[in-house]
């Protein structure tokens, strides 16, 4: 995990909750583990009981937090995608309609077809590097603090 410097700081938790998840029995399907207890047809829970993971889940996605990062994921994938498929789309319609075109030699023996191949190459490390960064700033952060507080829900805390 990064190191965070400012005022968030001190919110910073150390430990990523998914990793203990298999200890405590959470998500194992093999029959050692108890089901929790479905909730009442009005909704309410038994005193002393929690929900069970699909409530918690199903909260969890139509919450506030859980919209906004898969809003931040589509504004970003929906658009890149797009234009990653039209400029490949491009170069294969200019490859086979305007060999004349793509033969043109750019600077010695590299031809239009070469560079435009290239840059599929090229523009394809730099979408993943684009993506890696978007999700780095604009995702990750809120993504963890949903994962800390489904993980708090289904261990009981704060409920």
């Amino acid at each position: 995990m990064e190191k965070h410097e400012g005022r968030d700081a001190a919110a910073v938790r150390l430990d990523d909750p998914w990793y203990d998840a298999l200890d405590d029995g959470w998500g194992e399907l093999d029959g050692t583990v108890t089901p929790a207890t479905p909730a009442a047809p009005d909704g309410t829970v038994a005193p002393g009981r929690g929900h069970s993971a699909a409530d918690i889940y199903v909260e969890v996605q139509r919450g506030a937090a859980f919209q906004e990062v898969r809003r931040r994921y589509r504004r970003f994938v929906v658009p890149a995608s797009i234009a990653f498929f039209v400029w490949y789309l491009a170069y294969v319609v200019a490859a086979t309609t305007a060999p004349e075109l793509m033969a043109r030699p750019v600077a010695g023996a590299v031809n239009v077809a070469m560079a435009a191949g290239l840059g599929q190459f090229l523009s394809t490390f730099l979408l993943a590097w684009a993506y890696a960064r978007h999700a780095r700033l604009r995702r990750d952060h809120a993504a963890l603090e949903l994962r800390w507080d489904t993980q708090e829900m289904t261990r009981g805390i704060d409920r």
